[in-house]
This record gives C-alpha cells, sequence and structure tokens, in this order.
C-alpha cells in the first residue's frame, strides 16, 4: 500500500515509517497538515496514520475536510488523547481505527492488515488461489502446501493486485505501491518483481495485460 502518515514527533515517526515500510509499504511521512495536503494533491493513498496535535493545526480539522470532500481513504488515528470522548469524536469524524500512543508497532501492523482488508471488501485474511494460499493477517504464503519466501518489495505488489481482484493494475499504480516521494524508480522493478512472483507462485497467477498492466487471476 502507499501510506501517508502525518506525524511531528521524530523518533515516533522514524519508528512508524521504517516498520510500516519494512512490511512492505511504501511511506511517505509528513510533519505538518499543510504538507499532507500537499502530498495528497499529488498521489493517491491506500492509507493515511494520522496524528491528532499537529504544528499547524488538529488532526480531526484534516479529518473532516477529507470526508466532506467525499475522500474515503482509509484513516488510523495515532495519538496520545486516550480519553474515551476523543475516540469517540475521532471516530463520529470518519476515522477507521484510533490507536493511542505509546503502542506496539506489532499492533500498528495488525491494525494496518485489517483496515486493508475491510476496504477491498473482503475481510477474511485467507486467500486461496488455485494451489496458492495468502495469509495476508500473517504475510504468509505457501504454493501446494509448501512455504514460499516472499520479500517485502514482492509482498507489496502482490498485496496491491489482491486488493483489486480481477482488475487491471498499471505499472504505473504498481511503481506508487513500491516508491515513496524522493525515491529513485528503477524503470524494470515492477516486472522484476512480477517474474520473481511467477516463478515463486506459479506463472499463472499473475497476467500480464498488453499495454494496461497486470491482473490476478483468480480461478
Amino acid at each position: 500500500m502507499r501510506v501517508l502518515l502525518v506525524e511531528d514527533d521524530t523518533t515516533l515517526g522514524e519508528a512508524v515509517r521504517d516498520h510500516v515500510a519494512a512490511d512492505g509499504h511504501a511511506v511517505d511521512w509528513m510533519t505538518s497538515l499543510e504538507e499532507a495536503e500537499d502530498a495528497q494533491a499529488g498521489v493517491t493513498f491506500d492509507l493515511i496514520l494520522l496524528d491528532l496535535n499537529l504544528p499547524d493545526g488538529s488532526g480531526l480539522d484534516f479529518l473532516r475536510r477529507l470526508r466532506k470532500r467525499g475522500d474515503a481513504t482509509p484513516l488510523i488515528i495515532l495519538t496520545a488523547m486516550d480519553q474515551i470522548s476523543w475516540r469517540i469524536e475521532g471516530l463520529n469524524a470518519g476515522a477507521d481505527d484510533y490507536l493511542v500512543k505509546p503502542f506496539d508497532l506489532s499492533e500498528l501492523s495488525a491494525r494496518v492488515s485489517a483496515v486493508g482488508r475491510r476496504y477491498t471488501g473482503n475481510p477474511n485474511p485467507l486467500i486461496k488461489l488455485g494451489t496458492v494460499e495468502i495469509d495476508l493477517a500473517h504475510r504468509a504464503v505457501t504454493r501446494a502446501g509448501a512455504a514460499a519466501d516472499i520479500t517485502s518489495r514482492e509482498w507489496a505488489v502482490l498485496d496491491r493486485l489482491l486488493r483489486h481482484p480481477g482488475a487491471v493494475v498499471s505499472k504505473a499504480q504498481l511503481e506508487d505501491t513500491l516508491y515513496e516521494f524522493g525515491a529513485e524508480v528503477e524503470s524494470n522493478a515492477v516486472e522484476v518483481y512480477v517474474s520473481r512472483l511467477r516463478r515463486k507462485l506459479g506463472q499463472e497467477l499473475i497476467v500480464t495485460v498488453r499495454g494496461l498492466g497486470y491482473r490476478i487471476d483468480g480461478k
């Protein structure tokens, strides 16, 4: 997924960015609402991780603006404000989840995965595609019962395709999943990761739609 992290605490921001990136997501870290608004103007994000107290305003106001203009991007609030009234206000404003600081990074991973599954329309963490079985909750893949060693970048490509079952995902969209702002995009990176996934999971799993992109064959 392409994730927008809005957090002004340097220590926590670095920890969250590095952890979420290690899970195979491209993370763009912004430290203010102004930066977050600018980032959203140029990229479509799959998930937003949002602090509430930011240097230039309230994260809740940012969230309300998103929802008011019809932006349904999944969003998890990350905040030290643990009062029940704040949780209720955040969820009523349109947040999908609310995580109180300090939190365990493994719990954040689980919540990111759960919110992502809900938005794909498939809350079931287990997907079966022929002889391939994919456990989204534990990021585990088997083929004919044997474990497949999937790297974080390969997982990012696979995850993006699984979020749009049967639909064509363009090379540019997959690159957005792999690379955050400022990263050098390798021209053949998508082809390389697709090739590796086919080698590990079967040539028939990912279909090339010439001139358009790739799709998961769920048959």
